[in-house]
């Protein structure tokens, strides 16, 4: 899907119905832009937490419990806290 909109004298820009339709923008919603190769790329910032269930796909070895993600979490931690990172104790071992 593509429009056509025209830059006011403002800088400002009216994004066709058809495109608010389709991205379910609605008025206050925030857009971030972006220049890629020269071409200007807009996201809408609209999306609730619960949206982005599934997004990556399935986790790899299946869904984890919740004691699974806890250790995974204070490992995280406490590696943040002492200052090793993930590759450095691949490298250690």
């Amino acid at each position: 899907m593509g429009a056509y909109a025209s830059l006011t004298s403002k800088g400002q820009l009216t994004i066709p119905k058809d495109v608010r339709d389709a991205l379910s923008l609605k008025t206050g919603d925030m857009i971030a832009w972006t220049v890629v190769d020269g071409y200007l790329v807009g996201t809408p910032r609209n999306l609730e937490f619960a949206d982005l269930a599934g997004f990556l796909g399935d986790p790899p070895g299946g869904p984890a419990s919740l004691e699974e993600i806890d250790v995974a979490v204070r490992n995280a931690v406490g590696r943040h806290v002492v200052g090793d990172s993930l590759h450095d104790q691949e490298g250690d071992a």
